[in-house]
């Protein structure tokens, strides 16, 4: 099972977007805080980004910025200009940009997306993200990430069929190289900590893809320790202070995670979703769900239809 797809499978709500956008001077924007994480790429120029209440970093031709917690910021082209306000509408979607008459060459060009996201249950991998993850364009790094933001300006520039499930599909992918370039990143610089380095701990890492891939199992702390070659009490330390709890609390966490997710989108039914999360009855299942979510099982699928 791979941890890094399925935490990510289990945060992701509704369809990400993003847009490809042509920059002339004097050019710049302020995107309200949201519940969304979102990304800007420079594919062409240069530009500043100003985090709310942080220090403005300086971005150049494929720099990738990840901004994980929905703060307020600023992308402009210096630090000087007035700032269009962007927001987000009702249906998802963000407003406000300026008409492009795309006449002569832009002094930029970027990509932004969002991507929306389950705060109510925000898995660490994802909290323990610093507000701003910058991702600057090295020759040879990230190479996979480098290629999955070219097709997706491509996509999004053409607009040819069946662009509309690619460029979901690609966002998606880009998700993903993102989080991975991070923390590989972190790891080669010898500060990989929390998620980062439960991911690169071969006896955590390899715990966690027992627990995501067989959530429904009765598992022991002794038999995780087992799947990454520790004794109990040696693997029980070094999950706890990687993971940020013990081996059988995350696993409660993540099989409640599991059951929300399956609530949401899938039409099982409680008897076989309760399987599915190692409760050997629908009555347990559904205290177990209630104690964790504050509502019962069925109520909680009504309210996400």
């Amino acid at each position: 099972m791979d941890v890094l797809s399925d935490v990510v499978a289990a945060m992701r709500t509704g369809q990400p977007h993003s847009s490809r956008r042509y920059k002339y001077a004097p050019w710049g924007a302020r995107f309200a805080a949201s519940g969304e994480a979102g990304f800007h790429v420079v594919l062409r120029g240069s530009a500043w980004l100003v985090p709310e209440g942080g220090e403005p970093l300086a971005l150049g031709p494929g720099d990738v910025v990840f901004l994980a917690h929905g703060q307020a910021h600023s992308l402009a082209g210096a630090l000087d200009v007035p700032l269009r306000e962007i927001r987000q509408r009702p249906d998802g979607t963000w407003g406000g940009w300026p008409q492009e008459t795309r006449e002569g060459r832009p002094d930029a060009v970027t990509l932004c997306g969002f991507y929306r996201l389950d705060r109510e249950r925000a898995h660490r991998l994802l909290a323990e993200l610093p507000q701003t993850v910058h991702l600057p364009a090295t020759a040879g790094g990230h190479r996979s990430l480098r290629a999955a933001v070219e097709l997706l300006g491509m996509e999004l520039e053409e607009q040819r069929p069946g662009t509309d499930a690619i460029v979901t599909s690609l966002l998606d992918t880009l998700l993903l190289y993102i989080l991975r370039a991070w923390w590989e990143s972190e790891r080669t610089a010898g500060r990989a900590r929390g998620w980062a380095g439960a991911l690169a701990d071969p006896a955590v890492a390899a715990a966690l893809r027992a627990i995501h891939g067989d959530p429904a199992r009765a598992w022991t702390v002794a038999e995780l320790g087992a799947a990454g070659g520790l004794s109990r009490a040696a693997f029980a330390r070094r999950f706890t202070a990687l993971v940020g709890e013990p081996p059988l609390t995350y696993l409660t966490w993540w099989r409640m995670t599991t059951a929300g997710r399956l609530l949401r989108h899938d039409d099982l039914s409680l008897r076989q979703i309760a399987e599915r999360t190692g409760y050997t009855s629908e009555f347990a299942f559904a205290k177990a769900f209630k104690r964790e979510y504050g509502t019962a099982p069925g109520h909680y699928r009504k309210n996400a239809l």
